[in-house]
């Protein structure tokens, strides 16, 4: 199940605006009623529940394509890594750079 944030953040791309952690809290007053928005500040409407409902399928999508990201991010290797790689590639006419890149995201694919 996607999180509230995560639905709001996509409602928010939808009409066009973007996320600001001043512009907007949650509350969750622990009765079981779970996170809940409870300041808006955005030149738009708050959605209904209906509307962030609708957004489930798509927080899941990007939760875990966002998991996946940081998958990939560690093993891209680092920057300087990154840049010996193209290097010698450039130096002996290889493909190790963009075989190593493949590689990453083939083991690490996206929904």
């Amino acid at each position: 199940m996607a999180n509230l944030n995560t639905k709001i953040k996509l409602y928010l791309e939808a009409n066009s605006k973007t996320w600001d952690n001043e512009k907007i809290t949650f509350q969750d007053n622990s009765d079981g009623n779970g996170v809940f928005i409870a300041s808006w500040d955005y030149d738009i409407a708050q959605p209904t529940a209906q509307q962030i409902a609708s957004y489930e399928t798509a927080g899941d999508t990007a939760e875990t394509n966002a998991g996946i990201d940081a998958t990939r991010q560690t093993q891209y290797l680092s920057w300087q890594q990154q840049m010996e790689m193209i290097y010698k590639d450039q130096k002996d006419g290889t493909t190790t750079f963009k075989d190593h890149c493949d590689k990453v995201r083939s083991d690490n694919p996206k929904e």
